[in-house]
């Protein structure tokens, strides 16, 4: 006797039934049900084959250990999330180097990056305030590829010293008479962390939210 025999003659829930099942103990237990009924109804001239009844045992064994797996997997991604965000509070209170423009003018000056693609010739810093007026006009030089640190000691071009506060930045860098790109990076504190859906979101004080990614030194 077949399982579909067994199913249309018993009370056993149907096959439409067991196929909706989310659960894998409940697919289980039908399954075992199924099998039993089958081998107390089969024919004795013509007795189930202990190969059939082999593989169907594990093919149970199997989506009982892709389930099993599932919760594995989702249990050490849920542990992965919380131990970043542990280690994430250890950033608060720190200065950190993240992309971005803003320069916090201090009493000792502001600090900043430029993070060139390539090796570059010559690499200026346009330093802006509020208005968007050019205030001042620094010349790196020649920079090595990577990340190149400048530093503004708060004056205009006439030497006189600004108010402290946010300016903003832009940088231009050339290569043999070509444009290098020359990506911004910006000296913030760390206010707070927290979890997003693309992973650990860092809030500094100037540039607001940005990715753990975006963060390329720890002071």
């Amino acid at each position: 006797m077949t399982v579909s025999a067994v199913q249309s003659s018993t009370s056993t829930p149907s096959t439409n039934s067991v196929l909706g099942t989310t659960s894998a103990a409940d697919l289980s237990n039908q399954f075992l049900t199924l099998l039993v009924t089958q081998m107390q109804n089969q024919d004795p001239m013509n007795p189930m084959d202990n190969a059939q009844i082999t593989s169907q045992l594990a093919q149970l064994s199997t989506v009982q250990g892709i389930s099993n797996l599932n919760s594995t997997v989702s249990g050490l991604a849920s542990q992965l999330q919380a131990n970043q965000v542990l280690q994430g509070a250890s950033l608060v209170g720190q200065t950190v180097m993240a992309q971005g423009n803003v320069l916090s003018l201090g009493s000792a000056g502001a600090a900043g990056g430029v993070n060139l693609t390539t090796a570059a010739d010559t690499v200026s810093v346009n330093i802006m305030n509020s208005a968007g007026t050019v205030v001042r006009t620094l010349s790196l030089g020649q920079e090595p590829g990577g990340l190149a640190r400048f530093t503004w000691d708060g004056k205009d071009s006439s030497g006189n010293a600004l108010a402290q506060g946010a300016y903003t930045y832009q940088a231009t860098a050339t290569a043999a008479g070509s444009p290098v790109t020359a990506t911004p990076y910006s000296l913030d504190q760390v206010q707070s962390v927290s979890m997003g859906s693309s992973g650990l979101n860092v809030q500094l004080g100037n540039l607001g939210t940005v990715g753990l990614s975006q963060i390329i030194q720890i002071y």
